[in-house]
């Protein structure tokens, strides 16, 4: 058979998540080979990712890649994933999640974010992290760093910043284990939607019975009703990655339990809530979520933070 070709971001941890999945492939006898493809995401790396908008900032051109059938799946991180998909176009598989916090990672071995009298400069270019840590930690000072991983611990090396607020996962993945100062509870440091896992995306005009194949190589059941509750819940809420909305599902046995909530872009307000039930209701319960944060005041919360990204 004609290998399946992937296609992907070009940086390191966009390859490593690439060849994850055509190790998985390989395993059922699926070969594959690796397209790289340039997204705005990676171009335009001198502006925040809520000034250039957040809808399709990662995935737009490999979509369009998919749709002209150059390439046949995806692979991107699930955050990166918006909330409601093109027509067209369906995430077929979610692989299995790796540990969701968020980490404190420096070259500097004494790095404290709790002590007001050390003067901290966090790097980060996510609204969630930021409103967060206004929220719990208002003494630390954030700087605003884009760029693959590799340039952020660059920059943070010369003095841009003194540690970087980062998903444990992308860390793990690039072997930087080593450097992580502190891993985040997930109490305060709840999690984006999709954090820690890869989705497979792919056009609906695949081969039917090649999707199934494919599924069947990568797909984590539990993973995907976990995920399947948290975008249910982003999609009622309509958040890209420039909103600072948080949301984590887990299972245990048949159960599922989902927390999710949002915070004010001035970390003022923290609204969180959670719902459990079966997990064959995934789809549900992140609606159930979804309606209990709205009515809690985070439908003020919401339209303050579009109006604020929208000026």
């Amino acid at each position: 058979m004609k290998p399946i070709r992937i296609g992907t971001r070009g940086s390191k941890l966009a390859l490593f998540q690439a060849h994850h999945v055509a190790e998985l492939l390989l395993k059922n006898n699926l070969p594959s080979e690796i397209v790289i493809i340039d997204t705005k995401g990676d171009q335009i790396l001198d502006v925040a990712i809520s000034k250039i908008g957040s809808k399709g900032v990662f995935t737009e051109e490999l979509e369009n890649q998919l749709e002209d059938g150059s390439i046949d799946i995806a692979v991107h991180s699930a955050k990166d994933m918006q909330s409601s998909l093109p027509e067209g176009f369906a995430i077929i598989a979610f692989t299995e999640r790796e540990k969701p916090n968020d980490v404190i990672v420096s070259h500097k071995e004494t790095i404290s974010y709790t002590d007001p009298s050390q003067k901290l400069r966090l790097g980060t270019s996510s609204t969630r992290r930021v409103a967060t840590l206004k929220h719990y930690y208002p003494h630390v000072t954030t700087v605003d760093i884009r760029g693959n991983l590799q340039t952020r611990i660059a920059k943070m090396e010369s003095g841009h910043c003194d540690a970087l607020l980062l998903a444990y996962a992308g860390v793990h993945r690039m072997g930087y284990d080593h450097m992580i100062r502190h891993v985040l509870s997930l109490d305060e440091f709840t999690p984006a939607v999709g954090q820690g896992s890869i989705a497979v995306e792919a056009s609906k005009q695949l081969d039917e019975q090649l999707a199934l194949e494919i599924r069947k190589s990568i797909h984590d059941n539990d993973t995907g009703y976990c995920l399947q509750a948290e975008r249910s819940y982003l999609k009622v809420l309509d958040g890209g990655c420039s909103i600072p909305i948080f949301g984590l599902a887990t299972v245990t046995g048949d159960s599922l339990l989902l927390k999710g909530g949002i915070v004010r872009l001035d970390g003022g307000t923290k609204i969180s809530h959670m719902v459990s039930g079966s997990k064959t209701s995934a789809e549900a319960l992140g609606r159930e979520l979804a309606q209990k944060v709205l009515e809690g005041g985070g439908e003020e919360i919401l339209k303050e933070i579009k109006f604020t990204l929208n000026k």
